[in-house]
């Protein structure tokens, strides 16, 4: 960990804070779909000097001098993620997807373009189109969505609703779809209407990395993602194309949407796609998948709803509509984490209830794999969210399933 004696002494009521969220990462098991556990490396990259640094432009373009240091960093960035997804250009410099997705946007779109993109109770991501979000207010959005029966993105419909709404972009991609796209599929349907193919990758950019989920890189005009969830690299986003768009994508983000990069945050994804490229990442993204995949299984098998009964990648939306028609995804997300097991409360497809309240909880395996949880911790830890949420006011129980976690957080430490 990055030495913290100066803030201790500097702001103690700030070291507190950081220290109470240290200690509730170690002995608390994180199961949120989004979040993960970085090395110290990336740690320390994160918390370096090259916070001091601006760097506006592109390097060997900079706006500001004395950039000979951060260019390399920012290179070895970008050499990284090209040799992981096989892109011809990567842009490392937006602050998270959904600013990646705003430099395509801005790219390509005018104010008032169609967007094609999934429904966010069926899975898709604010910045796909929501109303509450930029890209729902500058432009005009048409949804498409899963099978009611499969949970599959329901491809049949996408094509039709893009021959009558003709989009200028369809939008692959999602926070809570437990499947892979037929990134190709919608390729050809984007092309039949003359549209753009973005391909948002924020959950599965690690798995992609690895080789264990499909890659749309190549097929897709564009490829954004997150840099942090299941890649494990610094916080952030990333923009990947070919060498047609690459000018238009490089401008549209600076200076056209943000100013100054966060070369801290460039080095830690730098570090963070550099461990990617050893061998052992490959085995630990096979596990991610496996351990979801067993989740899925054991919830199915002690009766929860599974969105498509089953998953493809890191998370699994469990739907509590049928198993506990009385109990709200907020009520789960709360009983869950009073034992120490953080979830997300999640929408589900064909949701009734408020988004802050909603029918489901979303699950992930990506920062319980890297703290080193195998099939015999996941299936307990499987085992003992349906016992909570069958006897939500068993006092006893939660005090036993409490001291269960501690015990097996305590056993896979994060920060040895």
């Amino acid at each position: 960990m990055p030495n913290s004696d100066a803030l201790a002494t500097v702001d103690p009521d700030v070291h507190e804070a950081i220290e109470a969220e240290r200690r509730r990462q170690e002995s608390d098991l994180d199961l949120i779909a989004s979040e993960n556990h970085v090395s110290r490396a990336v740690l320390e990259a994160q918390g370096s000097v090259l916070t001091n640094k601006y760097a506006e432009g592109y390097p060997g373009a900079r706006y500001y001098g004395g950039c000979e240091h951060v260019d390399r960093v920012e290179e070895l960035a970008i050499e990284r993620a090209k040799a992981l997804f096989g892109a011809d250009h990567v842009n490392v410099q937006p602050h998270s997807g959904t600013q990646a997705n705003m430099g395509v946007y801005f790219a390509t779109l005018e104010p008032g373009d169609t967007i094609l993109s999934l429904d966010l109770t069926h899975g898709g991501h604010l910045s796909h189109g929501h109303h509450v979000n930029f890209s729902g207010q500058l432009y005009d959005v048409t949804q498409y969505g899963v099978d009611p029966e499969t949970g599959y993105v329901d491809y049949d419909e996408l094509a039709e609703l893009a021959a009558e709404c003709e989009p200028a972009m369809i939008v692959s991609g999602a926070s809570a779809y437990p499947r892979e796209f037929e990134y190709d599929r919608i390729g050809e349907i984007a092309a039949d209407v003359d549209a753009f193919h973005l391909a948002d990758v924020a959950h599965v950019t690690g798995l992609i990395a690895a080789g264990v989920h499909a890659n749309p890189v190549g097929s897709a005009d564009f490829v954004t993602g997150s840099t942090h969830k299941t890649i494990r690299a610094g916080r952030g986003g990333i923009i990947m194309t070919d060498e047609e768009h690459a000018d238009d994508v490089d401008s549209a983000i600076f200076p056209g949407g943000q100013g100054g990069p966060l070369m801290h945050n460039v080095a830690g994804k730098a570090v963070g796609f550099g461990e990617a490229l050893e061998p052992e990442f490959e085995a630990y993204a096979e596990r991610v998948v496996e351990n979801a995949t067993l989740m899925a299984e054991t919830f199915i098998d002690r009766g929860l709803g599974v969105v498509s009964g089953g998953t493809d990648k890191h998370l699994v939306l469990v739907d509590l509509r049928d198993s506990h028609p009385d109990l709200t995804g907020d009520d789960a997300e709360s009983i869950l984490e009073s034992v120490g097991i953080t979830v997300n409360k999640n929408t589900v497809p064909g949701e009734t209830r408020s988004p802050f309240v909603t029918s489901g909880i979303r699950v992930g395996t990506a920062a319980a794999t890297t703290r080193g949880f195998g099939p015999d911790e996941i299936e307990t830890v499987a085992d003992r969210i349906v016992d909570l949420l069958d006897r939500p006011d068993d006092e006893e129980l939660a005090s036993t399933v409490s001291a269960e976690i501690d015990e097996l957080c305590a056993d896979n430490p994060i920060y040895e």
